[in-house]
């Protein structure tokens, strides 16, 4: 049992750690060869801090968990909302930019009403595996054509002073890193599913989910404590976005995901899609543009209630 504990802990630690080294070094390669900023927001940043949840993922439907790897994403999408957007609502009014409105967050609409369709069987096979990931690319590129002229919030990563031999240690290390964390923290999340007798679907949805998304949470706390808290809504949209197409698309490809648990397609699923909705609502209401402290009250409440009915 002890042991089991250090294996999770250490295996978390390797996921933040990896995923850390692999934002830094990609981003470093990409500016050498002078990468446009929004490549890099959209691709490299997006890629890096869903590499947990991706290796999480592939890792758990190897080892026939599909319900750790589905349960992972949903519960990623409604910690990004209901936990780590709402912290940051608690201490700053956050001003809502108009392109989040008009584009992202309808493709986020879409992206999960296709996510529910898809599970309507109790699986996701290659088939929609391969449509995720092309919708995924369709989305890259016409964020590309409609947001080219948008100004990125990466001025601080101008130059790379980072030598290429340096840049491609760190791109291994941090693959060797992320690959031993998640073998570490899938099979301990497995062992602590069957020894306090909860279902894969409970651990995937708060041990696991927590779990990945435990680097963003932490950068939260960190920029409150600093003042220095500037969060934007496209990043919380854009990263719930790239779970569903990239995190379930290449892990369906890999093998088809099978459900066992009806909650997830009875309950969990449209309450992932319940919280989309309703930041939609708060987009406009009470006032158009603005999210308050009261709404950042309101999805913390909810993200909480959630989490009592799962235990």
């Amino acid at each position: 049992m002890i042991l089991e504990v250090i294996f999770l802990v250490l295996g978390l630690v390797l996921l933040v750690v990896g995923s850390d080294l692999l934002l830094r070094s990609s981003i470093d390669l990409s500016l050498k060869y002078n990468v446009s900023k929004l490549v890099i927001g959209l691709t490299i940043v997006s890629f890096a801090t869903s590499a947990p949840e991706l290796l999480i993922s592939i890792s758990s439907v190897l080892k026939n968990s599909s319900d750790i790897a589905i349960s992972n994403v949903i519960g990623s999408n409604i910690a990004n909302i209901g936990l780590v957007f709402s912290i940051a609502l608690l201490f700053v009014t956050i001003n809502i930019k108009k392109e989040n409105i008009k584009y992202d967050f309808p493709w986020l609409i879409i992206v999960s009403l296709l996510f529910i369709w898809f599970l309507q069987d109790s699986q996701i096979d290659r088939f929609e595996g391969v449509v995720f990931t092309s919708v995924l690319v369709l989305f890259i590129i016409f964020s590309f054509k409609v947001r080219a002229n948008e100004s990125e919030d990466l001025d601080d990563l101008s130059t790379s002073n980072m030598s290429l031999s340096k840049i491609f240690i760190y791109l291994a290390l941090s693959s060797i890193l992320l690959y031993s964390g998640s073998e570490l923290f899938v099979e301990s999340s497995i062992f602590f599913a069957n020894y306090f007798g909860v279902s894969e679907r409970v651990i995937g949805l708060t041990m696991v989910a927590m779990g990945t998304s435990l680097p963003e949470l932490a950068t939260t706390l960190v920029a409150i404590y600093k003042k220095e808290l500037d969060i934007s809504i496209g990043n919380i949209i854009g990263s719930n976005i790239f779970n569903i197409l990239a995190v379930i698309g290449i892990t369906s490809i890999i093998r088809t995901l099978s459900i066992k648990s009806s909650e997830i397609l009875s309950f969990d699923i449209y309450v992932m899609f319940a919280f989309s909705a309703v930041l939609g609502v708060f987009f406009f209401f009470p006032r158009k543009y603005k999210m308050y402290s009261i709404h950042g009250l309101f999805l913390l409440s909810a993200f909480f209630l959630y989490y009592f009915t799962l235990l």
